[in-house]
């Protein structure tokens, strides 16, 4: 007698769990009949005329200086803008001598970590990102490097000196990296310095 109970339950428990596969919540499963598959858009077309005509992309660190605008000087005291970035610190100066000795000695990674302590504690110190440009060179990262010496140019602020360090730089990663282009155009952007 159990054992017909207990084959009975087994039954009825295996035909509950196929019908419960064979339908979910909502119902069956649609498939249409008799329909064609769908056909996927074309992509948008472009012409070669407008891609001859366009004017090449620059960079914003790349694009020749515009005349200066005159304006009404604002009312702050101070301008929205840095003439230059910070000097360095004690302790950044003491950690970029620290990486230009492990540099010299071949140790890259090292330089790199004592730099980017330093950029740690002076964070708008152009030099400290040129530093670190120069260790990536050395450790052969040279879009790492490309990054650095722009984020530098751009807290150079208008000391020409860095300027043009960052520029002939910039100019030399970018021969290394094959952008003779690129190159040139940081050259002249020393040169015109």
């Amino acid at each position: 007698m159990i054992d017909r109970i207990s084959l009975r339950t087994a039954l009825i428990a295996t035909l509950l769990s196929v019908a419960g596969c064979a339908s979910g919540p909502g119902g069956g499963i649609y498939v249409p009949i008799g329909s064609e598959p769908a056909k996927a858009p074309e992509p948008p077309r472009t012409s070669t005329d407008s891609e001859e005509s366009e004017a090449p992309v620059w960079r914003k660190s790349e694009q020749p200086e515009a005349a200066p605008e005159t304006r009404e000087p604002s009312r702050s005291s101070s301008p929205s803008y840095r003439e230059t970035g910070d000097g360095l610190s004690p302790a950044a100066l003491s950690l970029v001598r620290e990486a230009d000795q492990l540099l010299a000695q071949g140790n890259v990674s090292g330089a790199i970590a004592r730099l980017e302590r330093a950029q740690r504690i002076a964070p708008r110190s152009a030099e400290v990102y040129f530093k670190l440009s120069e260790a990536y060179v050395a450790g052969d990262q040279l879009g790492s490097a490309e990054q650095f010496t722009l984020k530098g140019l751009s807290l150079a602020g208008s000391d020409t000196r860095l300027q043009r360090a960052g520029w002939l730089l910039l100019a030399d990663i970018r021969r290394a990296r094959g952008n003779v282009a690129g190159a040139d155009q940081a050259e002249a952007r020393a040169a015109a310095l």
